[in-house]
C-alpha cells in the first residue's frame, strides 16, 4: 500500500535576478548614469520532483549555496514556485531563525499568532504559554519585540512553539546549530522523545552525524540540482565524494 504523503512537489523550480552593482561610489555612479548595473540570473532550484512521506524525518544536505534553504522556503510556502506544483497535506511551520514570525511583534504576540495558524484556540494557547516561554528560556523577554532578539533567541522561540503547539510538518533549518550547549541538548532530547512520532520533519543540517542519526532518507543538493534522494547512507556517500 502506498504511504500517505505530507508534501508532494512536481517539477518545481526557482530563479532569482541579482543586480551586480559595481558603481559603488558617487563618482562611479555619475560617470555611469547610462551604463546600468548588470543583471545576473541565479537558478537557485533547478527543476525537481520529490515526495516526503507523512511521519518521516527527511534529511536535506549540500554545501552552502546548493539551494537547500530556497527549497525549504518553497516547500513551506514562503516563496512561490516559478514553475511546477506543491501539494501540502497538513499544517506546516518553518523554523529558520524566525522566518514566519513577525519581527515587529513581541514574543508573546508571536506565540499567539503562530499557535492560531497551527489551529489552536486562545484558551489552548493560554494553557501552553508558560511552557513555551520556559522551554525557550525567554521569561525575561516575553514582551520584547523579537527584532531585538539574537538569532539564537528567535530560533529557540520558533522551535518551542513548534514542539508545544503541534505543527504536523516542520522544517528545521540548522536548529541544532543555534543557542548554547544547554539548549542544543534540549533540542536533541525532544528529537529522541515520543514527540517526534507521527510528525513530518525536513531537517537541514551541516552536521552529517545528526542527519545519519535521525533520517532514514535524505536528499543531496548540488548547485540547485537534486542529485540524489533515497537512503541516507547513499546520500552521504554522494556528498562526501563531491566534497573531497
Amino acid at each position: 500500500m502506498e504511504k500517505e504523503f505530507a508534501i508532494r512537489a512536481s517539477n518545481i523550480s526557482k530563479t532569482f535576478t541579482i543586480t551586480e552593482d559595481s558603481h559603488n561610489t558617487v563618482k562611479h555612479r555619475l560617470f555611469n548614469l547610462f551604463n546600468p548595473p548588470r543583471r545576473k540570473i541565479l537558478e537557485a532550484v533547478k527543476p525537481m520532483s520529490l515526495t516526503i512521506e507523512k511521519g518521516e524525518c527527511l534529511g536535506l544536505i549540500g554545501r552552502n549555496g546548493s539551494g537547500k534553504s530556497t527549497l525549504v522556503r518553497l516547500l513551506a510556502g514562503v516563496y512561490p514556485v516559478d514553475k511546477g506544483e506543491i501539494e501540502i497535506n497538513g499544517s506546516t511551520l518553518l523554523l529558520n531563525l524566525g522566518v514566519g514570525m513577525s519581527h515587529e511583534l513581541t514574543a508573546r504576540e508571536n506565540i499567539y499568532v503562530s499557535s492560531s495558524v497551527l489551529g489552536l484556540t486562545i484558551k489552548q494557547t493560554d494553557a501552553l504559554f508558560d511552557t513555551i516561554v520556559g522551554f525557550a528560556e525567554l521569561q525575561d523577554f516575553v514582551d520584547t519585540k523579537i527584532k531585538f532578539f539574537s538569532s539564537g533567541m528567535v530560533a529557540r522561540l520558533g522551535f518551542s512553539i513548534a514542539v508545544h503547539a503541534g505543527a504536523g510538518i516542520m522544517f528545521l533549518d540548522e536548529i541544532f546549530a543555534v543557542g548554547d550547549m544547554k539548549f542544543q541538548e534540549k533540542a536533541v532530547r525532544v528529537f529522541e522523545s515520543s514527540w517526534i512520532e507521527g510528525k513530518t520533519v525536513v531537517l537541514v543540517s551541516h552536521s552529517l552525524d545528526i542527519i545519519q542519526k535521525y533520517c532514514r532518507r535524505s536528499a543531496y543538493l548540488k548547485k540547485g540540482e537534486l542529485v540524489f534522494l533515497g537512503d541516507t547512507a547513499t546520500a552521504l556517500e554522494h556528498y562526501m565524494a563531491d566534497n573531497h
